[in-house]
This record gives structure tokens, C-alpha cells and sequence, in this order.
């Protein structure tokens, strides 16, 4: 089942990355949890590009889904753009997606992917209201 992209994302952020030799697997391509990473990276360092860390005040994301299409297979050595889109942020939580594509393929999606981030009060393990930064930096 592939699931598809909404198109009321709104583009944020793109990351460049490297493909690692120890990303592959015994068959030769990125092994399929890598893509996660992948993904992971980007939302970090798109978080991080408004303050020092993500989860200051004893608050921060928490991944609570996420999914990816695979849909062409990446080998090493590559350099991969990983495009980041957010939407719909709600109360205590926004969506955010994800295409992967090789640097020297531009506009050539290799994977597709998202994932619904919550903000938690870790201390309460509880849900809480977006900060203010926050909801900003996903709304625009």
C-alpha cells in the first residue's frame, strides 16, 4: 500500500546527506530502517534551526507514527536531499513529510514518507499545547 503526500504541505526545509557505506545492507542497497534515519535527521535539523535543541522547558516531539514508501532503490555512494514539509498543526501536534532523492537526480523521488510529531511534557508524559515557536514554525 502506498500512501500518498498531502498537497497542502508546506516546504520547510531540505537536508543534504551522505549515504554511508554501513547504510547498506548484505543486498547491496540502503537497508530499509535507514530511511527512518534519514528522515529522523531532517526533522532535527530543521528543529534545531531555530533554537539549540528541540526540547528545552522539560517539553519536546515525540514521533507517535510514521511510514515510508519505498519506492527506487539507493545504493552507495550517494548524496541524498531529503525535502521536509509540514501541515495540519493542531492542539498538541503537526504532520510532517518527507522525499528522498539523490542529489544528482533532482525532482526524482526515491522514497516518500511522513510522520506525525506530538509535543509532550516529559516529565508528565503527557500531551501539551504547541509552544508558540513552534506552532510558528510550522504554520509559517
Amino acid at each position: 500500500m502506498k500512501i500518498l503526500l498531502p498537497d497542502h504541505k508546506r516546504w520547510v526545509h531540505d537536508s543534504v546527506m551522505d549515504v554511508r557505506w554501513g547504510d547498506m545492507d548484505s543486498l547491496g542497497h540502503v537497508n530499509n530502517t535507514v530511511y527512518f534515519r534519514y528522515m529522523e535527521s531532517a526533522r532535527v535539523e530543521w528543529l534545531r534551526s531555530s533554537r539549540d535543541t528541540p526540547h528545552g522547558e522539560g517539553q519536546g516531539p515525540v514521533v507517535v507514527n510514521c511510514f515510508c514508501n519505498y519506492l527506487r532503490q539507493i545504493e552507495y555512494p550517494a548524496q541524498l536531499v531529503v525535502k521536509m514539509y509540514v501541515s495540519d498543526a493542531a492542539r498538541t501536534a503537526f504532520e510532517t513529510w518527507y522525499h528522498i532523492e539523490r542529489q544528482d537526480a533532482p525532482g526524482e523521488v526515491y522514497a516518500s514518507g511522513g510522520a506525525t510529531v506530538l509535543w509532550v511534557d516529559f516529565a508528565r508524559q503527557k500531551a501539551v499545547d504547541l509552544p508558540g515557536w513552534m506552532r510558528g514554525m510550522v504554520e509559517g
